[in-house]
């Protein structure tokens, strides 16, 4: 009976323990995400489906605190370290600290985050402030590089920040608001020059091995909770900060092997607290004073002063009185005799030359306008002539490239683009008018697409779709993070997006509100159907238009980190804004699921789509070159296949034939030559032959090369007599 009774005790404790311990499953998927990222170290191999990560054993090199079922302190310590000269220490070059940051700030309760010799890599993202709860913030002996983000800064409630042994530089974010901050590390890395800007409420700062090189001018008084402060290995200059040896909590002072000069007060108090000074390699001159020097009162107290000027250190180094005054000058020169009244005699006649100056630059800014004024009338007369779609680059040859040389890219950057923005449901039905059906533009099987305006007064197209319940949160976040990233001068970018889930009903898929930018300009078919449309795009704004779409194309090829492939790219789908740019509305997002699930958004997963069909993808894309040159639209391979035997044959005929092939409306406002390398270049995607098919990067060199031409023809104001 009593055995029985334990066993039933023994079951139900382990039952219960069970219970207690299961971790919340998203944050068992992020830490095995994590182990991925960094590319299983030595302390994660052992992880596997069934580990009980709330229950693993603390170790030097993990530690796992659950609480609540979340994670509240994760600790993985590994062996590779910037200090290391062998660079094979880092990361593999797949790895993205941008994605893993991502990741891990998934763990939203963290309190406690220690990630150190691990060998990361790269730059610190702002997105590190998403820590909202953390306390503990551990990224030492990587090699993480550029500035500390300003972002840090709103993690109110982080008391421990060490990033040292790093390659971190650029100026430290103004830390002052960080009222709970402690501890301080950001030694050993390549940060300056300017002294930053601290709590005061600081108990270490440790600021050795950098770049400091400004004078001081803090006000070290308010700092009365310091007890360590380590500036060695600097390059700071100035007398030192005096009320730094008096300060009540003070024990550890290192000021070594830096360059400040001048005499310490003879009257110098130190606290009662300080155990050890060190003062060395530095251009100090005269006596040390009573309280760190020979005659100390406190034996316990260390003082180390050598490699200065002093007379009377205990340190025999210690040089000559005439190296810290040549030193000192060095760092800060004197001024000459009657240096004072030849500066007066300066801002004298720089206050003369400055208003010469004025008087001048008025006749020319009035000469400017006047110039301005006379551009602006000829404009006018070569406007039908140019295009604003036009991005040339000005370093490109003026030859065709053979030799796969690449040219310069367009910028990424969404120009003109408000922030990606997360919006609430609140703002999703106030812009569509809680969905109003007069709002409603169009409808599919699983979508539904509505006119919107935002607050701001901004028009925006709005996509409502509603997802199965296969779609996981998880894949959902995953899937936004690479929509947020489509944002490019010649995409309909993403501006935002909101996800509604039912968390009362597990069983209902979430739905997905996806904010696009309106463009309102019609599509380039409407353009090309439209004979009073037809007639603005003359072959200068055709060209702008084919290369808009080219560098679309391109950046959603390398924009991404797997890239977008198998875009259905359609001139239906081409939308033309104010200006004429092209601006692409159709493309594939496969989501980061299993093989043959179904994007939300598209219906299919791209990264599955047949040879075949791949072929008919680049076939349609490339009729947008193709339209550019012929009268009619072109809607068929067929007629694709047609077109393309006309071109071959215009090429190798005479420029008459193919002039005949042009579009009537565009004759007279294009050079052979360029006209010409656009025809060729749109042979050579149409080869059946893949292998031998263009990349993007060359059709782009080529177009360019195309645009050049006609733009150097344009500007000789020639005709259609090359023709």
């Amino acid at each position: 009976m009593h055995k029985n009774l334990i066993f039933t005790a023994f079951f139900t404790f382990i039952l219960l323990q069970t219970s207690t311990a299961q971790l919340n499953p998203a944050d068992s998927r992020t830490l095995f995400q994590l182990q991925q990222k960094l590319e299983y170290p030595q302390a994660l191999q052992s992880w596997n489906k069934w580990t009980n990560f709330c229950y693993l054993p603390s170790s030097p090199n993990l530690v796992i605190v659950c609480s609540g079922n979340h994670i509240t302190e994760l600790t993985i310590v590994g062996n590779k370290s910037s200090s290391s000269p062998n660079t094979s220490t880092k990361l593999s070059s797949t790895f993205s600290i941008d994605s893993f940051f991502t990741v891990v700030t998934k763990l939203s309760s963290l309190e406690k985050l220690t990630l150190v010799g691990l060998g990361l890599w790269g730059s610190l993202p702002p997105k590190v402030d998403r820590f909202k709860s953390l306390k503990v913030l551990n990224f030492s002996s990587n090699f993480i590089n550029g500035e500390i983000p300003t972002s840090v800064s709103l993690i109110k409630n982080l008391e421990i920040l060490d990033v040292s042994h790093n390659l971190l530089n650029g100026s430290v974010p103004d830390l002052k608001g960080l009222q709970n901050l402690e501890i301080l590390d950001l030694g050993s890395n390549l940060l300056g020059p300017k002294y930053p800007s601290l709590s005061y409420n600081l108990v270490t700062v440790v600021l050795n091995n950098n770049s400091f090189r400004t004078q001081m001018g803090i006000d070290f008084v308010k700092f009365v909770n310091l007890e360590r402060l380590d500036l060695s290995a600097n390059k700071l200059v100035g007398p030192i900060p005096t009320p730094l040896f008096s300060l009540k909590s003070i024990q550890y002072l290192n000021l070594g092997s830096n360059q400040f000069s001048g005499a310490l007060p003879a009257n110098l108090s130190c606290s009662s607290n300080l155990s050890f000074v060190d003062v060395s390699n530095n251009l100090l001159i005269g006596k040390l004073p009573s309280c760190i020097g020979s005659n100390s009162n406190s034996a316990n107290r260390t003082v180390i002063s050598m490699w200065n000027c002093l007379i009377n250190s205990t340190s025999k180094y210690q040089h000559p009185h005439r190296f810290c005054q040549k030193e000192a000058i060095a760092v800060f020169p004197k001024k000459k005799s009657g240096e004072s009244k030849k500066e007066e005699e300066t801002v004298k006649l720089g206050l003369v030359l400055g208003i010469i100056g004025g008087i001048v630059g008025i006749a020319g800014l009035i000469g400017l306008l006047i110039l301005g004024v006379y551009r602006k009338r000829e404009a006018k007369r070569s406007k039908e002539y140019r295009s604003d779609s036009f991005a040339l680059d000005k370093n490109a040859t003026s030859t065709v490239a053979k030799d796969g040389r690449r040219p310069q890219t367009m910028r990424t950057a969404a120009l003109g683009l408000p922030p990606y923005t997360i919006f609430t449901l609140e703002e999703i039905e106030d812009a569509t008018n809680n969905f109003d059906a007069v709002n409603l533009v169009g409808e599919g099987s699983q979508a539904q697409l509505y006119k919107g305006w935002l607050r701001d007064g901004t028009t925006v197209l709005i996509k409502c779709l509603k997802l199965k319940q296969k779609h996981s949160t998880q894949t959902l976040q995953q899937h936004m993070e690479v929509i947020s990233k489509l944002r490019h001068r010649h995409l309909v970018s993403v501006l935002g997006h909101c996800i509604v889930s039912y968390v009362d009903h597990p069983n209902s898929g979430s739905t997905v509100f996806v904010v696009l930018e309106n463009v309102s300009n019609g599509s380039l078919r409407d353009h090309l159907t439209d004979w009073r449309k037809k007639e603005i795009l003359k072959w200068p704004h055709r060209m702008g238009i084919t290369m808009g779409i080219a560098r679309g194309i391109q950046f959603l090829h390398t924009g991404t980190q797997h890239g977008i492939f198998g875009n259905d790219l359609k001139i239906e789908t081409v939308l033309l804004d104010d200006n004429l740019t092209a601006k692409i509305s159709s493309y594939n997002i496969s989501l980061p699921s299993k093989a043959g699930s179904e994007s939300p958004l598209n219906g299919h997963d791209t990264s599955q789509t047949p040879p075949r069909y791949k072929k008919t993808i680049y076939i349609n894309s490339v009729s947008s070159s193709c339209n550019s040159l012929q009268e009619k639209p072109v809607n068929s391979v067929d007629e694709i296949t047609e077109l393309k035997n006309e071109l071959e044959i215009g090429l190798t005929e005479s420029p008459t034939r193919l002039k005949e092939v042009a579009d009537p409306s565009i004759r007279g406002t294009f050079a052979y030559e360029s006209m010409k390398t656009a025809a060729q270049i749109a042979i050579n995607c149409l080869n059946e032959d893949t292998s031998v098919r263009p990349s993007i990067e060359d059709v782009l060199w080529n177009m360019q090369y195309s645009v050049q031409v006609q733009e150097g023809w344009n500007s000789s104001g020639n005709l259609s007599t090359n023709l």
